[in-house]
């Protein structure tokens, strides 16, 4: 089970903190069992943080704390704050990555699914798309993400198997196998009633909770050489 400590303190000196931090990183280098960990600050008192640090379980997080670098750390971490930090500590019972569950709509529910109208939902206004197979450098609008989903639709008659996701800030990446059945036509070439199978990677970057750029990369050629045109 997902363990996360919360680290709750006040400072004056926080660029001091950091670099303890940073000493801390850089000393444990293959040793810690750090899964993740952001620090946030209070908007209404500059002074005060707080920590989250996340472990894969609570044995791995008394691994770490028994680490002399994660002593050495907290002891002068101690001395830099104005008294004694509190510590919380979590057993995660759920979890949710929005942004991933997000992508993952897109491609079950709208793209293989065909809800094109809840393009809307899902990506923004002045979303920028970046895709291999367009000859434009990038294009701008969500009706670019509709006018290819019509496309590829219309030609094929297809699903998507999410082998990956990975997510880190405001970007998710997407390991996925796309498999079709051809059935109209696809850059001039006629339906061949081919099944055809093609593996990509599609990054997106979020703000404010929807879809803003967007980067497709996938072996066109492959598909192209499935439906007999190279």
């Amino acid at each position: 089970m997902k363990f996360v400590q919360i680290i709750d303190y006040k400072t004056v000196r926080f660029d001091d903190m950091n670099a303890v931090m940073d000493k801390w990183v850089e000393q444990t280098k293959g040793r810690r069992t750090t899964g993740h960990a952001l620090t946030g600050k209070d908007r209404t008192d500059s002074n005060h943080y707080v920590d989250i640090v996340e472990f894969p379980s609570y044995e791995e997080a008394m691994k770490n704390s028994h680490l002399p670098e994660t002593d050495k750390m907290f002891q002068e971490m101690v001395a830099l704050c104005d008294g004694m930090p509190s510590f919380t500590d979590l057993d995660v019972v759920r979890e949710e990555q929005l942004n991933a569950a997000t992508a993952r709509r897109f491609f079950h529910e709208i793209a293989a699914g065909g809800n094109l109208d809840a393009i809307g939902e899902v990506f923004a206004a002045d979303y920028i798309d970046h895709d291999i197979a367009n000859e434009e450098e990038s294009e701008t609008g969500m009706d670019v993400i509709r006018r290819d989903l019509t496309m590829w639709r219309g030609a094929f008659d297809f699903t998507f198997e999410l082998d990956r996701q990975i997510t880190e800030g405001d970007d998710v990446v997407t390991l996925w196998t796309w498999s079709g059945k051809h059935k109209g036509d696809f850059q001039g070439i006629p339906a061949t009633g081919e099944q055809c199978t093609m593996t990509g990677t599609t990054i997106f970057r979020y703000e404010d909770a929807k879809i803003k750029e967007g980067w497709w990369h996938f072996d066109m050629m492959r598909l192209m050489r499935q439906l007999g045109a190279m």
